[in-house]
């Protein structure tokens, strides 16, 4: 006997009965018994000619809504679901608030219950809902599978994503207006839902943006996004780098940008890196955008000479930006950028660098001391990448460089491709 985790989003006390489901599957494949709604995707309304009416349905991912394929099985007769993840999902779990009892369990476990159900003529199992389960495994927080990826493809100078922030299985206040699938033929009505999607992380994000603001008035929004960003931790609860569910393996700074928000940290950043508006300014002129398309933007009434501007930001990478992405032109290019920091301790401060090269890549900072005489105080250095060996094995290397004074760790990713394999992944 197989045990095998899933997801799931049940109110078992309303229905104790079913916290224990005894049901057989229906085969997703048209040869022999097919899924009771004629497609291994769980279509509402498909049913394919062998289609017999069982008791539960293993269900894939995709094709259409997670919550629409409880829906069909629900119309069909069917007692409970499985739903499996495919590889576009990898291992991402979701927990929806399907009409039937359900879960929803990665492409490892779905392979595996596959398998199984194309190999027995009688296929049977059960699902046991255990409520609420906290403990350090799995391992947290995980990039989810449909979070946003870099690179920038308009400006690959620049890092993206920035950060990434709570946005898989949050508990949210729901609006009585709508039942919580969204689906019409769903008559219940809830004050709180359980959500995913980068609806939730951004607002995990501007609360933590509101915070910083209320106990530093006088932080920018520049500021704040450094604070966030710098401060930001790369690994789980298990002490290892924090792992993207899109394919299971250790995330990079396309997937996670600079890390996880970390609140408590980002309240005392201790060094941080600011803008004005001159600055976008010069960045918007620097990736292309016309003075007409920048005066847009602006709304200032302010004529832009983009001629001028470039003169003092030759790429989108000598941005002040609290991160780093290099694009080299040639296998021994070298590219220099300039970044300034502002201390905000509460007193001086001497901040030294610790450099992780990329592989391929040498990174040189200078100066690699930093002597802050007070609060408030502004101090530059100078970042060289020089290439040295194109990497074959990925479009891109990592790295990192932090600043510490022994109580702050000023950290920035870092992200280095080469143009030809660039060209090669847009």
């Amino acid at each position: 006997m197989l045990h095998l985790c899933g997801r799931s989003c049940l109110r078992v006390g309303s229905t104790p009965r079913l916290t224990r489901l005894d049901f057989q599957f229906g085969s997703p494949r048209f040869g022999r018994r097919s899924c009771i709604v004629g497609t291994r995707l769980c279509i509402p309304g498909w049913r394919g000619s062998n289609a017999t009416k069982v008791a539960g349905v293993a269900c894939s991912a995709g094709g259409n809504a997670r919550v629409e394929k409880g829906s069909a099985v629900k119309l069909a007769g069917g007692a409970g679901m499985i739903m499996a993840n495919t590889a576009e999902s990898g291992e991402e779990l979701l927990a929806d608030s399907h009409l039937i009892p359900a879960t929803m369990v990665g492409e490892t476990v779905g392979n595996k219950i596959r398998k199984y159900i194309a190999s027995d003529l009688s296929p049977t199992a059960n699902i046991v809902f255990r409520g609420t389960v906290i403990g350090p495994d799995p391992a947290s927080p995980k990039v989810a599978a449909f979070s946003s990826r870099g690179p920038y493809l308009h400006a690959p100078e620049i890092i993206k994503p920035d950060v990434i922030a709570p946005g898989v299985n949050i508990l949210a206040a729901w609006s009585n207006e709508s039942a919580p699938t969204d689906l019409e033929i769903d008559p219940r009505r809830v004050e709180f839902n359980i959500i995913s999607g980068t609806s939730m992380a951004c607002p995990h994000v501007s609360g933590l943006a509101a915070l910083l603001k209320k106990a530093h008035p006088d932080w920018s929004p520049a500021v704040i996004k450094s604070a966030l960003m710098t401060t930001a931790y790369n690994v789980d609860n298990s002490g290892d780098t924090i792992r993207d569910l899109a394919t299971g393996d250790e995330s990079n700074p396309f997937a996670r940008g600079s890390g996880h928000v970390d609140p408590n940290k980002a309240l005392d950043p201790g060094l941080v890196y600011d803008l004005q508006t001159v600055d976008y300014i010069a960045f918007l002129c620097s990736v292309g955008y016309s003075p007409q398309q920048i005066a847009i933007v602006a709304r200032d009434g302010t004529t832009v000479n983009c001629s001028a501007i470039n003169k003092k930001l030759a790429s989108a990478g000598g941005l002040n930006y609290p991160s780093f992405s290099v694009v080299f032109s040639s296998d021994n290019d070298i590219v220099t950028y300039n970044r300034e920091v502002k201390n905000v301790g509460s007193g001086p401060a001497t901040y030294e660098v610790e450099v992780s090269s990329p592989e391929g890549v040498n990174v040189t900072v200078r100066p690699s001391k930093l002597v802050f005489d007070s609060p408030g105080q502004s101090l530059s250095y100078e970042i060289a990448f020089v290439s040295i060996s194109r990497s074959k094995a990925d479009d891109f290397v990592f790295g990192s460089i932090s600043w510490s004074d022994g109580v702050h760790e000023v950290r920035s990713p870092v992200a280095v491709g080469w143009s030809l394999k660039l060209s090669a992944s847009i």
